[in-house]
């Protein structure tokens, strides 16, 4: 199969330490609540782990000393350990309901913090991406915040804190009962951590992999209607085993090089450590307080060699926390390219005329579309823009809502270079019709309002009316309030075309631009929207891209480009007459149309026509009868 994705294997150095950056902001950000979050589970960790036992080891030295111990000498110490694990839950508690609000708020945080980042992306970027693949990326950014706060709280501060608490519990009675302890954990650090290096490396494949099979699955669901139409449903289901074989590969690459190889390293440095201990406790301990000294030694040595066979796992909840949270932050790793001006100037256009000043652009890798290119739109025309596929119609369109930035030259509107303006200012002079409509998995009545949210009900169903969306509207099953379906794929192609038309009448912006914007429209559809287009493009500056030359054949000027460049301008008789790029353009598509000008023939048509060329002519007139841009040639 020939689905990829187009990133790396797995996030490099610079993603991780970013996105540890963003976890460590949300806990600055949050600190209030972090810091108790952080340490009083450390606190309740010290009454449980070492206050607790060392009351036990006192009551034990204690009764070896008087050779048994009553009820009334032992009452101290257990009403001390009843408080003492009382206290203890209480702090947990505290510290728990802190860690709540943290990681809650922060997550919370993350993934609007996560949006923006996407949003502000530049248009190509999402053509280089799987949507699923960035839908798991930037929730797994979020939601992996918990994991990383748990780690920390439970894990690294509720074990190194209490740690700290024991050592000098423990040098207090015998010196080499720390140093042994800190030279064995050392000892083990150093063994362990290139392989945990190496590990890391696997996790970052397993993770990788894992993104691979959400981007494809997405990639399948999105497309399922193709799939369905070309038979497609083994080829893609064989993908998705082989997808997801290989992730198990890796996972259990990854897991079983952590249980075979890291563990069995720690395993035996923690008994070797725990026998250390026990020796050092049992050699050097003082007169009357062995067995006092030997509990201790037992007790806090197995806490602490538990934290060494723990090693591994607390560095792979960190590892699979942070290389998630970075298969999102190496997207931030390549900031966008059309951003808004640092100082951006105030929206005052003095007209909606558009201007293209000598413009150059090419996209990524490619040749330029565009060099040099110069245009001028004067406020309140009606543009059409027509030529051959590929001459960077739709490009010039797309320049001028700022999708992409041009590499050199500048566009103008009304006097105002648009990279000097905010990119939403921009745009609210625009209303855009593009050839696929996009449609949101919402209702009817919400992919209208999409262009105006704050549009009264009355606005939303006068922008449908001109549309015609009310024609089917009305026929579904819960009317405007019906759920499109994703994509829109519960309508067809010109009901999406007709409610991104309703889009552009609520818009009700002075530029209006439409790429192909009836191309889905039947004969019918196109007599039921023309009257609404040319009224929405009344006063108001417009540019059309068509490649069927009829609907644009009634603008107030014809821009032909070709490869890049503006070869022809001028009115649609105009351009018949000259005899160049446009009429031939219009010859090749149909010497018929002109049968609805007062041109003669022999101005509109090939000289010579074959029964079969004739035939055909005439039925495309049928066919195209009252385009949906086209007026009365004159």
């Amino acid at each position: 199969m020939g689905t990829t994705d187009t990133r790396g294997p797995a996030p490099g150095r610079s993603a991780v330490l970013l996105a540890l950056r963003h976890y460590g902001r949300e806990l600055l950000r949050l600190r209030r609540q972090a810091l108790p979050a952080l340490l009083l589970p450390a606190v309740g960790n010290i009454g449980i782990r070492y206050v607790a036992p060392l009351l036990i080891a006192k009551l034990a030295g204690q009764a070896a000393d008087e050779g048994g111990l009553a009820l009334g000498p032992a009452l101290p110490y257990v009403l001390g350990f009843g408080v003492t694990l009382l206290l203890a839950e209480t702090v947990w508690r505290i510290g728990q309901h802190c860690l709540n609000r943290v990681e809650a708020l922060g997550m919370e945080h993350l993934y609007v913090s996560g949006m923006d980042e996407l949003l502000a992306k530049d248009a190509a970027f999402f053509h280089d991406n799987f949507a699923g693949s960035l839908t798991k990326r930037v929730l797994s950014f979020g939601k992996r915040f918990e994991d990383f706060v748990d780690t920390m709280t439970y894990r690294i501060v509720g074990s190194l804190v209490p740690l700290v608490f024991g050592a000098v519990v423990l040098w207090s009675y015998e010196p080499m009962l720390v140093v042994g302890l800190f030279v064995m954990i050392a000892l083990t650090v150093v063994t362990a951590t290139p392989l945990i290096r190496r590990r890391q490396r696997l996790v970052n494949e397993r993770e990788a992999a894992i993104a691979r099979v959400s981007g494809h699955v997405a990639d399948s669901l999105m497309n399922m209607e193709t799939i369905r139409a070309f038979a497609a449903e083994p080829r893609e289901a064989g993908e998705h085993r082989s997808r997801v074989a290989e992730s198990r590969r890796l996972t259990l690459k990854s897991w079983d090089y952590g249980n075979l190889r890291v563990d069995t390293l720690i395993a035996p440095m923690s008994v070797l450590t725990n026998v250390l201990g026990l020796l050092v406790a049992l050699a050097l301990g003082g007169p009357g307080q062995g067995v006092e000294e030997v509990v201790v030694a037992f007790t806090y040595y197995s806490n602490a060699t538990q934290i060494m066979f723990e090693f591994n796992q607390i560095y792979r909840r960190l590892e699979s926390s942070m290389t998630e949270a970075a298969q999102f932050t190496e997207l931030l790793l390549d900031p966008p390219t059309v951003l808004d001006a640092d100082a951006p100037e105030p929206l005052a256009p003095r007209d909606t005329g558009i201007r293209f000043e000598a413009v150059t652009f090419a996209h990524q890798g490619a040749k330029p579309i565009f060099r040099g290119l110069g245009l001028d739109v004067p406020a309140g025309a009606r543009i059409g823009l027509v030529g051959r596929s590929g001459g960077g119609k739709t490009t010039l369109t797309r320049l001028l809502l700022r999708m992409s930035d041009v590499d050199h030259g500048r566009i103008l509107i009304g006097g105002q270079d648009i990279s000097r303006l905010r990119q939403a200012d921009l745009r609210s002079l625009i209303a855009y019709v593009p050839q696929e409509p996009a449609m949101f998995h919402r209702s009817l009545r919400d992919n209208i309002a999409f262009a105006r949210p704050g549009a009264t009900d009355e606005e939303i169903l006068a922008a449908a009316a001109a549309a015609h969306v009310t024609e089917f509207a009305e026929q579904l099953p819960d009317g405007f309030g019906t759920l499109v379906g994703e994509r829109g794929v519960k309508l067809s192609g010109g009901q999406r075309q007709r409610v991104a038309l309703a889009r552009a009448v609520l818009r009700d912006a002075p530029i209006l631009l439409l790429d192909e914007a009836t191309s889905a429209l039947d004969s019918e559809s196109e007599l039921l929207v023309q009257d609404a287009l040319w009224r929405l493009m009344d006063g108001r500056t417009a540019l059309v891209v068509a490649h069927r030359l009829s609907t644009v054949a009634g603008m107030d000027r014809l821009v032909v480009l070709d490869r890049g460049r503006v070869v022809e301008q001028g009115t649609h008789q105009e351009l018949l007459a000259t005899d160049g790029a446009y009429a031939r353009l219009w010859q090749h598509q149909s010497g018929g149309f002109l049968g609805e000008s007062d041109e003669s023939p022999s101005d509109e048509s090939p000289s010579e026509e074959s029964p079969r060329d004739k035939s055909e002519s005439d039925e495309s007139v049928g066919d195209r009868t009252g385009s949906a841009l086209e007026r009365p040639v004159a």
